[in-house]
């Protein structure tokens, strides 16, 4: 028998989305997604806000097999291609680097921010 819940996970995990993500997509908890996953068989309106959320038909979610998504994978990317990257990884890093100098700068700010305000409030007692 198909079990609809392992089925929702194997798709949440092969278009790579954590329990989470869905979860506030769908303005659940990651608990509840959690339980859905548990799930023998969905009741229609589960089913039908999962492949929604996914992007999905409710379908595939009913009939999902590893073996058919291990197939399609196999027929459609058979000739061994690498994936190319459009960006230089040193400048990515360098960019990464920069917007965490700006975030401490901002933190360090706020932090004298506070600092002259308890200054203030202490002169005043």
């Amino acid at each position: 028998m198909v079990h609809q819940g392992h089925n929702v996970k194997r798709i949440r995990e092969i278009l790579g989305i954590k329990q989470d993500a869905l979860a506030i997509k769908l303005g659940l908890s990651q608990q509840a997604i959690s339980q859905v996953e548990q799930k023998e068989i969905l009741d229609k309106a589960t089913l039908e806000k999962l492949s929604s959320a996914l992007g999905i038909s409710e379908d595939t979610i009913k009939d999902f097999k590893d073996e058919k998504a291990i197939n399609i994978f196999s027929n459609n990317y058979h000739d061994n291609t690498s994936v190319q990257y459009n960006f230089n990884p040193i400048d990515r890093w360098l960019e990464t680097i920069e917007e965490n100098k700006k975030l401490y700068e901002r933190l360090l700010q706020s932090e004298k921010e506070k600092v002259e305000l308890l200054e203030r409030l202490l002169k005043k007692v």
